[in-house]
């Protein structure tokens, strides 16, 4: 068979912030409801409430020195190490995100110049023709990145790309809103590498959606739900019920039609690896999809999670998910050579994305 141009994860890297909250650290929060009534129940009923939902015990959050594209540097640094390239190598530098460096000082969002540049200008990288650019699509931005690099690489303007997702949500969550018990920092990065094979290996299918008619705003921004909340900051606002009932619907119908681009089945693939927003909701859109096939159980160990400690980072949860993966560092988990798996997200836009991934012979 003649050789053909694929994308391979050469190497991966994430930052996992030092600081770790834990629920208990929600229990003297006052929370309101969107109309700025205060909540009957206790703070210690929210919390663990929200946790039995969630699955999420901690999140961690950076120290105050740090903003995202510091975060997004440790990450993309291991990510070369890990890929044995240098920076000079790269054809283009994509940082997902979507609120640019957050000071805590200040809370405002800087995004001139772009993370990008800012991660390029920080690794040290002279190379003028290393192309790099910010990519906000909400949650899904990391793997959007890669839908895009995978795309240079098939066109034959790229060789390595450095796909980063970053965030530090903790500086855009309102205090007085249980959701923000949600959100979390952390960064994750890899290097999608071009190769030729006889065999497909790699990225084999992509999907993405936009659903902007109704559902454009199930994610925004907007003051505060304390009514006497001081100042004009705003922060990030979820309806998390609308969310939770539109991704269980077209979560499951993206995945399916990406694994079935890619002339397989359910059957065929080893796990999924989702954004990590929610347990439950993760678990009724993989048990949906399931379904789809016709199957009522799904297998054990085939989607791994960290959101119980690490919480819901953004576009950082996939990239954090895939290096701990690929380093042994989720027990019960672990990829092996040629398996098939699936990346998958749901963010604010609405936006949904998924991509099928074969793993090379020798991943590392």
């Amino acid at each position: 068979m003649p050789l053909e141009k694929y994308s391979i994860i050469s190497g991966s890297g994430s930052y996992i912030p030092a600081r770790i909250v834990t629920n208990a650290d929600f229990i003297d929060h006052v929370f309101y409801d969107q109309n700025g009534e205060k909540l009957e129940k206790s703070s210690e009923e929210i919390v663990d409430k929200f946790e039995n939902i969630t699955g999420i015990r901690e999140r961690r959050y950076v120290t105050d020195d740090l903003v995202a594209s510091d975060i997004a540097f440790f990450a993309a640094r291991e990510a070369l190490v890990s890929a044995g390239i240098s920076g000079e190598d790269l054809d283009y530098i994509i940082v997902a995100h979507n609120f640019g460096d957050v000071g805590a000082d200040t809370f405002r969002s800087d995004m001139v110049p772009s993370l990008a540049s800012r991660v390029k200008h920080l690794l040290g990288i002279n190379n003028p023709a290393a192309v790099a650019y910010d990519l906000p699509f909400g949650c899904p931005g990391w793997l959007q990145g890669i839908i895009q690099a995978d795309g240079y690489i098939r066109a034959g303007i790229a060789t390595n790309v450095l796909v980063i997702g970053t965030e530090t949500l903790s500086r855009v969550c309102d205090p007085h809103d249980r959701d923000s018990m949600i959100y979390a920092d952390g960064a994750g990065a890899v290097v999608l590498t071009a190769v030729e094979s006889d065999t497909p290996v790699g990225i084999l299918a992509c999907t993405q959606k936009t659903y902007a008619t109704d559902l454009a705003y199930l994610l925004r921004m907007a003051k505060s739900y304390a009514p006497d909340y001081p100042g004009d900051r705003i922060f990030l606002k979820m309806n998390g019920r609308k969310l939770y009932e539109y991704a269980l619907k077209l979560v499951p119908v993206a995945i399916k039609e990406c694994i079935e681009k890619a002339a397989l089945s359910i059957h065929d693939v080893e796990m999924v690896l989702i954004h990590q927003a929610n347990h439950k909701m993760d678990e009724a859109i993989i048990k949906q999809l399931f379904l789809m096939y016709g199957e009522k159980q799904v297998p054990d160990n085939f989607m791994p999670m960290t959101i119980s400690w690490l919480g819901n980072s953004s576009v950082a949860t996939l990239p954090t998910l895939y290096d701990l993966l690929i380093k042994g560092s989720i027990p019960d988990h672990a990829l092996n050579n040629n398996d098939l798996i699936v990346f998958a997200s749901v963010g604010a836009g609405i936006n949904i994305n998924a991509v099928v991934y074969k793993t090379p012979g020798k991943i590392r």
